[in-house]
């Protein structure tokens, strides 16, 4: 952590609701204590389903508190949303990383992990762990 800030978390969903829902879950199981900087970016700025490089940008820069930036999305095109911000190199916090993980069940770990005090490193991984979840 960067001066004992948390990492933090951006949830990217094609609909604002998913976004918002999903950060409020993560929030939610990441215990008692405080919980890391989380902001869902959901949907386009009309309110429509899709993604805004805007939304993303700015969700980034509400949770950046130095140590890191950990972005997890939903579907495809929101992957290469983020990639395209990550790849011209100023549009998001330095530190910022594009996270493999479910949507649901990595923004879960990202968030109790980030809570807990793990770096980014343990919040990649943690969130990553998520797909060796089994549900039956």
């Amino acid at each position: 952590m960067s001066e004992g800030k948390p990492v933090g978390i951006v949830l990217v969903s094609h609909s604002k609701e998913v976004a918002a829902a999903v950060a409020e879950l993560a929030k939610g199981l990441a215990g008692g204590g405080p919980t890391a900087p989380v902001a869902p970016a959901g949907g386009t700025p009309d309110g429509g389903l899709g993604t805004s490089s805007e939304l993303i940008s700015a969700a980034a820069a509400s949770v950046d508190g130095g140590a890191g930036v950990a972005v997890l999305v939903d579907l495809g095109s929101a992957v290469l949303t983020v990639k395209a911000l990550l790849a011209e190199g100023d549009e998001l916090p330095g530190g910022t990383r594009l996270v493999d993980a479910p949507f649901l069940e990595g923004a879960v770990a990202a968030v109790v992990t980030a809570s807990a005090g793990g770096d980014l490193d343990a919040v990649e991984a943690a969130a990553s762990e998520a797909y060796d979840y089994r549900k039956v």
